[in-house]
Parts: structure tokens; C-alpha cells; sequence
């Protein structure tokens, strides 16, 4: 399949923001990372959909909603490595999917590593989903997360059924990093083609994360975890991403876990693809995710 003039634009953007190269470190420069950070969102649309923003435990929740009364909740875990975010690109993928679908959405700024650690980041999720349980049912709520945000999402699902919790309807998860110990030896093979991460970068922001340098802690390394009786579940998976290897591994339980799935694999694709801007192929791919959230 021919990419679009718009893959190479966005691949030449990407190369010359720096983004390799900022994930080549170690220790990775978090505060470099972080200055793409977008906490608070600008514009008209914010202006005139955004409910309101209130807090649960150490995580900050922006709400938007086009119409006050929507039944349906979409709560969004952003990426960024567990060390930064939410990024401009989560706040406009979150217009793009509030104007196309009827769901109110929860942007949630959770804390970041390395002030926190993965347990506390993990309980400030728990506790998001507890509070929309005393406002949705769970048949009504659904998760979307991509990189570290999926992992959370996945990890989060695996508490919920060892703990007997109602689930939510569906997950959507956007290149999910289902291994923080990079361990995988199939990565190096894809270190060299990914434009925008690299296993020295991520493996630091991981490291900065966890407790006890338990990187396969499946707090944070969910595909240790099971994925039995999962909801319904949706993969965008890219092939030029070095997180790739550990998803494939990933869906091989999922199939084994007989739920429903559906899995999309972006052909050449670089890490979070549908969330990019410009690019043909994410805009086709973002429409993908709102005909599934309108399902």
C-alpha cells in the first residue's frame, strides 16, 4: 500500500522536532519531554463544551461535552511515556471524536512519573473509574487510551475482574506499551525503523516509573497479566513501533482469551498513528475509532 504525501510530511516533522533523539537518552530529559505538555487546553471549542474540571485524588479531569445531557462516557488516558501529558494531540483528537459522537469525555491528567511511582498512578485510575461508576453505568462508560495511557487502561481492566468489578463497555487501545521491560529481543529490529521512539528512552521513562526496579510488575507490564473475560476490545497497532513485538504477544492471549476483538494494524505506521496530525492515514484511522465509538 502507497502512504500519502502527508505520512512523509508528518515523518519529516516528526525527525525534526527531535523526538529519536529525545528518546535515545538515559536518563531520558523528562523536563525537555514535558514542555509539550498542554494541561490546560486553549480555543473556542474548550470555551464553549468544556463542563468542567475537578479533581479525584492527584489527577486533574477536564470534561467536555457538546451536549450536557449525552448518557455515555468516554474516559481518555493519555500517554506520554508515564513521565509527561497530555500533548496537543490528545486534545485534538478529543474535539474530533466529542463532535462526532455522543458521548461526554473525561481527559484525565493523572500524575506523572518520576515524583510518582506506578502504584499511585494506578490507584488515581482506579479511583477515576470508581467515581464514574456513582455517575454512569458501566455499560455506558468506555476507555481510550494510547502508549502508556493503554497500558493503564489494560492493567486497570485486570484489577477489575480479580476484583469482581463491573466493567466497562469497551477499550480502545492505541499502540499500547504492553511490556515495560523491553525485553523482547524482536525490538532491536524495530528500533531502527521506528522515527519517533527508542528502547533506551523508553526503557528510562519505565524505569523512573516503577517500585523496586520490578519492571515486570503487571501494573505496568500487563501482557504478564491475563486477559480473560475481558470487554470488548479494540487494538490500533502500528508495524514501524518498537512496541509492536510486545503487542503481537498481546494479541496472541487476547485470541486465546476468546473475547471480542477487533484489531487494527497500521501498515508502515509509526507509535500512536491515528492521534498524529496532518497525516491522511490518521484521519482515516481516527474515523475508524468514532464508527466504533458510534457502534
Amino acid at each position: 500500500m502507497k502512504q500519502s504525501l502527508t505520512y512523509y510530511i508528518t515523518l519529516l516533522v516528526i525527525k525534526l522536532k527531535g523526538l529519536k533523539k529525545d528518546f535515545s537518552k538515559d536518563p531520558i530529559d523528562f523536563k525537555k519531554i514535558r514542555k509539550e505538555d498542554v494541561h490546560y487546553p486553549n480555543g473556542s471549542f474548550f470555551k464553549q463544551n468544556q463542563l468542567r474540571n475537578f479533581k479525584i485524588s492527584d489527577s486533574i479531569i477536564t470534561e467536555i461535552g457538546v451536549n450536557e445531557k449525552f448518557a455515555k462516557l468516554l474516559i481518555f488516558i493519555p500517554g506520554g511515556a508515564f513521565i509527561s501529558g497530555p500533548a496537543q494531540h490528545h486534545w485534538d483528537t478529543l474535539i474530533k471524536i466529542a463532535k462526532q459522537t455522543n458521548y461526554k469525555i473525561w481527559m484525565c491528567d493523572y500524575p506523572k512519573a518520576p515524583e510518582n511511582k506506578i502504584t499511585k498512578i494506578s490507584e488515581n485510575v482506579d479511583l477515576i473509574y470508581k467515581t464514574a461508576l456513582e455517575h454512569y453505568p458501566s455499560n455506558q462508560i468506555s476507555f481510550i487510551g494510547d502508549s502508556a495511557g493503554g497500558t493503564l487502561v489494560t492493567s486497570l481492566i485486570q484489577r477489575l475482574i480479580k476484583r469482581n468489578i463491573e466493567l466497562p463497555n469497551k477499550i480502545i487501545l492505541v499502540s499500547p506499551v504492553m511490556d515495560a521491560s523491553m525485553s523482547n529481543l524482536e525490538i532491536k529490529n524495530f528500533d531502527n525503523i521506528d522515527p519517533m521512539l527508542s528502547k533506551i528512552g523508553v526503557l528510562s521513562a519505565k524505569k523512573m516509573c516503577v517500585e523496586n526496579n520490578d519492571l515486570k510488575n503487571i501494573m505496568i507490564s500487563p501482557l504478564y497479566g491475563s486477559f480473560e473475560n475481558f470487554p470488548q476490545t479494540i487494538l490500533f497497532l502500528a508495524e514501524n513501533d518498537i512496541t509492536y513485538p510486545d503487542q503481537k504477544l498481546a494479541v496472541k492471549k487476547f485470541i486465546e482469551a476468546k473475547i471480542s476483538l477487533e484489531i487494527i494494524v497500521g501498515k508502515n505506521m509509526p507509535h500512536i498513528w491515528p492521534f498524529l496530525p496532518v497525516m491522511k492515514e490518521a484521519k482515516t484511522s481516527l474515523s475508524e475509532i468514532i464508527r466504533i465509538l458510534n457502534k
